[in-house]
């Protein structure tokens, strides 16, 4: 399974970014999605996850209300609207994939994009 990110950039403090995450293969519609994210020196944080159907998604507490996860399963795209852009927001954005979890652990998601950088500036 391959993952493709895009959509990162540089961007002013309070700007929108959209990032898209296009899956190869014919099964993306059985996959639940997350976007996590890394900054220098830090550990890779949950972002958003969304379930196969779309019909649910979950936000970790420091982007809730800001970012908004969807998909596309006719387009095996996930994509991940980032508003209301904060410096603290500036990391390496990665899509992620599983079969059956729903949740925040990285270690529980088996196929990783190769990460796009945001980069958010005051």
């Amino acid at each position: 399974v391959q993952l493709q990110a895009s959509g990162g950039g540089l961007v002013q403090a309070g700007g929108s970014l959209r990032l898209s995450c296009v899956v190869a293969g014919r099964t993306f519609s059985s996959y639940v999605m997350g976007w996590f994210r890394q900054a220098p020196g830090k550990e890779r944080e949950f972002v958003a996850a969304i379930t196969r159907s779309g019909s649910t998604t979950f936000y970790a507490n420091s982007v809730k209300g800001r970012f908004t996860i969807s998909r596309d399963n006719a387009r095996n795209t996930v994509y991940l609207r980032m508003n209301s852009l904060k410096p603290e927001d500036t990391a390496v954005y990665y899509c992620a994939a599983n079969f059956n979890y729903y949740g925040m652990d990285p270690a529980m998601y088996d196929y990783w994009g190769q990460g796009t950088q945001v980069t958010v500036s005051s």
